[in-house]
């Protein structure tokens, strides 16, 4: 018998030669980008008021409404500003009561909290109770006239905020949101006749301060107990497409979505990185689902991540389309639920959501329409995956015998070296680049670069990995041929080559079974890329290139099997890989929640990692094609150049790290520290901080601001939510601004020993409504605060329940300017710190005070005024809940006071 002979080397060679793997590269780069594009920046066009008619929704009248809102600049809790911007949007639902559809009932009520504390336990709130006093929103009911008493019984709530940070005037987040609320509550009140359920407009405040606005309202408002379902408008950052990123527990509202929308945007990796903790951040949707026990929506817009919370969240960065887009997915979702008579109601999702298994998986396809199926049925179809795949494998295997089940291990080998080889070349470029770059994050302002400073060398270590696992696999395959075969030296070592080639191709299944093997039996929702990863590439062999008999020589893979196999995972998930790689990079301006506390390398390697890995699973089937063509050497010399071109660039202070419009986020405060003075008579401490949540040193930024600064690591700063490791402080001319009444007071009222000890500490904030405690858990084992000036004892915080995070408890408080100022705070000490010999001379040589307090005040002394005057214009002041203002006042209480 006479066996057909491949010539491999001079026919693979010109098939697979550097020209062809440009064109490949082009043809798969541009469908990546294409499919970013559609899905993520392809807006609808303006609609103006003519166009959208009064039951619409016109992007030009809700421009107006941002426009109006960042006007009046920051608009904090507690500000004049934030005042003006809730008669404004008063004012407007008020126009939209007068100007309704005459079988429309339109109630507006301007809604004064009373004093609240929101006690969550979960994610950014463990450890903490947020207390809130004299907060106002604006709520808008909109219901149907002749059926109001059972629609009012069953509503719908559409929330966001009005307030702001300090730091911005919120153009994004969330005056964007509002603006779009009002829009969608001026066409439902020309449509809401037929409405079977009514609609809650929340226009709140105090959201950016721990969530009060929204806890407020879900614990306080008599409209409340009537919601059956929620949807919250968020920000976090300017404009593009507003997406789902939460949905559920319970699936209606996000199927019910998928049907209605006109453009469905939303994707549950974002939900599975939120609830895992990767987003170090909170919504009002938190507090809806979790206080209130409901279901819906949480959308957000996440163009611009960077300027999220600093001056620029302006107009000026939001995208046309931007609100339109949101507005039409949002009027067509409100008009289908709101005329729904399976609207469910709360004790019908908590007896279906017993069942474990009616959480949602969705993603959306090029922005135009949405998958959503449920976990079951997930399950179902990754179970019936996995199944048939071991079952192939196990075949396989078996017709193949030892030297196949070998050759699998030595596949799955390359596969853990491309990993490691990935990611250690990504990696050490990601940790020498602090060393030898203006600023250890360069890219932060020119995203692109990150492909040449750490995708270039991911890449190439990749390569490198899978072709050391290519060479062993090699060298075990020529030793089995050459004992079957028996055919001419050269020959067997073409063959060798091919049927490498065609076991790190199958790698690549192992690699994404392995994968949606782990992700099913947590029930991660993201495991759906892990179908499409593996299912289509091994159709696409199974179609073209396997073979029913292991006798039958090896031939070259086609690049047909390529394009099929890949064309539907890019599809699917390429954009939202592009998109979650840009939203990462600008979390880069605000990732040293304690300034100087991480090393400046670690982000980038956070980023690199993130990016190595996503090129190690994607790019292990293309690679795979690359060991026995032409083209290595023109792989590795265009990475390279893509790299040396990448560093120039940045060394070179050709692209800047940050610009105007792209500012890194920095904190001046006029701090007066009293701490550790109790009892005594000295004065306080007073200096200038400079500090930046982006990481990185101060040096450029306080030669342009002169000022008397110093900066390093030896003057630790303790703000109590937070500290300051490394910063810059001055104290030149500070004593000006502020004055020792400011200067807030903790007072030992008694201190009651016995079997157990009982502390009374009274404390007044002075002119402070917004201020943060800390009280030492590992002497107070639990405490109740109350608050003496609001004409009796409000009980804030009542006894029990407590957590605590590395031996602390926070307080946080905030509210209007009506709050009050002082506080009974009583401490019940732990049994175990109860005083005796070894307590005492322990508690002397324990540092840690007993209650730490910082207040805030909204105040710029001439010191502060100065500096702020001479920022930079590359910085902008960075601003959230636990962030201090200008000017704070630091107090103390000793153990052993």
């Amino acid at each position: 018998m006479r066996i057909a002979q491949p010539a491999l080397s001079s026919s693979m060679k010109s098939i697979r030669s550097g020209s062809v793997w440009i064109i490949l590269s082009t043809v798969i780069i541009y469908s990546c980008y294409s499919v970013h594009y559609y899905q993520f920046e392809n807006l609808p066009s303006p609609l103006t008021a003519d166009q959208a008619g009064k039951r619409g929704f016109s992007e030009f009248q809700a421009i107006k409404h941002v426009k109006a809102l960042t006007d009046f600049g920051p608009h904090p809790v507690g500000s004049d500003s934030l005042d003006l911007a809730l008669q404004y949007v008063l004012a407007e639902v008020e126009n939209i009561k007068k100007n309704a559809y005459y079988e429309v009932d339109v109630e507006v009520d301007f809604f004064h909290a009373k004093t609240g504390a929101n006690r969550l336990t979960s994610g950014l709130f463990r450890g903490k109770t947020v207390v809130y006093a004299d907060l106002k929103h604006v709520v808008l009911r909109i219901l149907p006239k002749f059926t109001a008493n059972e629609a009012a019984d069953n509503t719908i709530l559409v929330s966001s905020h009005i307030d702001t940070v300090f730091s911005t005037g919120g153009a994004g987040d969330c005056s964007s949101c509002v603006a779009v609320m009002l829009e969608l509550a001026r066409g439902i009140s020309q449509r809401a006749h037929g409405f079977k359920n009514g609609v809650i407009f929340l226009f709140n405040t105090g959201e950016e301060e721990g969530l009060s606005g929204a806890h407020s309202f879900i614990t306080q408002h008599p409209w409340s107990k009537t919601i059956r379902l929620a949807v919250d408008l968020e920000a976090m950052g300017v404009g593009g497409k507003s997406g789902i990123f939460q949905a559920g527990p319970h699936p209606w509202a996000i199927e019910n979505f998928a049907s209605a929308a006109k453009y469905p945007s939303g994707n549950i990796i974002a939900q599975d990185l939120f609830s895992a903790g990767v987003i170090k951040s909170a919504t009002d949707f938190q507090v809806y689902k979790d206080v209130a026990g409901l279901s819906g929506l949480d959308f957000a817009f996440t163009d611009n991540g960077a300027v999220y919370h600093t001056k620029n969240d302006k107009l000026d960065l939001l995208k046309s389309g931007s609100l339109q887009h949101l507005g039409e997915n949002m009027l067509a979702f409100l008009l289908r639920i709101a005329s729904s008579p399976h609207l469910p109601k709360g004790k019908d999702m908590d007896r279906e959501l017993k069942t474990g298994h009616d959480n949602a998986i969705f993603f959306d396809i090029l922005g135009t329409y949405m998958i959503v199926y449920s976990q079951r049925f997930a399950s179902m179809l990754h179970n019936s995956v996995i199944l048939q795949s071991l079952l192939i494998w196990a075949a396989s295997l078996f017709m193949g015998g030892s030297s196949a089940i070998i050759s699998l291990g030595l596949s799955c080998l390359s596969a853990i070296l491309m990993m490691l080889f990935s990611i250690s070349f990504s990696a050490f470029v990601a940790f020498i680049l602090p060393q030898i770059s203006p600023s250890p994050v360069p890219y932060v302002a020119n995203p692109l670069l990150v492909l040449g400073l750490f995708a270039a060398p991911a890449l190439l270590g990749a390569l490198t990995g899978q072709h050391l696992g290519y060479l062993i696999l090699k060298k075990y395959l020529l030793n089995v041929y050459s004992k079957k075969k028996q055919l001419p030296s050269v020959i067997i070592a073409d063959l060798v080559k091919l049927e490498a080639e065609r076991w790190l191709y199958k790698a690549g299944f192992v690699q994404w079974l392995v994968l949606l093997i782990v992700g099913n039996y947590y029930k991660i929702g993201s495991s759906y890329l892990a179908v499409f990863w593996l299912v289509p590439p091994a159709f696409a062999y199974g179609l073209l290139e396997a073979t029913l008999t292991p006798a039958r020589l090896p031939k070259p893979l086609k690049l047909a099997t390529l394009l099929m196999g890949l064309a539907v995972p890019i599809l699917i998930s390429s954009g939202t890989f592009i998109r979650l790689a840009g939203t990462i990079i600008g979390m880069a301006v605000r990732f040293d929640r304690n300034p100087g506390g991480t090393p400046e390398w670690l982000w980038n390697v956070i980023i690199s990692t993130f990016i190595a890995v996503c090129i190690c699973l994607t790019f292990i089937y293309i690679l795979s094609y690359v060991h026995i063509s032409g083209a290595k050497r023109s792989i590795i010399l265009a990475i390279s150049i893509l790299f040396g071109l990448s560093l120039t660039l940045v060394l070179s202070g050709f692209t800047q790290p940050f610009t105007e419009d792209t500012a890194r986020a920095v904190n001046v405060v006029h701090v007066v520290d009293s701490s550790g003075r109790y009892g005594e008579k000295q004065d306080p401490l007073s200096y200038i901080s400079l500090f930046s949540n982006t990481p990185g040193k101060l040096e450029k930024e306080v030669e342009q601001i002169k000022e008397g600064f110093k900066c390093g690591e030896d003057k630790v700063v303790d703000f109590v939510a937070f500290s300051v490791n490394y910063g810059c402080w001055t104290h030149d001319d500070t004593e000006s601004g502020w004055s020792e009444s400011d200067i807030p007071t903790l007072h030992v009222d008694s201190d009651t020993k016995g079997e157990e000890r009982l502390t009374r500490v009274s404390i007044d904030t002075k002119s402070s409504t917004r201020w943060s405690l800390a009280i030492n858990t590992q002497e107070i084992e639990d405490f109740v605060l109350k608050a003496w000036d609001t004409g009796n004892s409000d009980e804030l915080i009542p006894y029990g329940n407590k957590t605590s995070v590395d031996g602390w408890h926070h307080i946080q408080f905030s509210g209007g300017k009506e709050s009050p100022r002082k506080f009974e705070l009583a401490l019940f000490w732990s049994v175990k710190t109860m005083p005796s010999a070894d307590n005492v001379d322990r508690t002397i040589q324990d540092h840690r005070p007993l209650l730490k307090l910082r207040t805030d005040v909204d105040r710029l002394t001439p010191k502060a005024e100065r500096v702020l005057a001479k920022l930079p214009t590359w910085c902008s002041l960075f601003g959230k809940s636990t962030s201090p203002l200008t000017l704070a006042f630091l107090s103390s209480l000793p153990v052993n006071f």
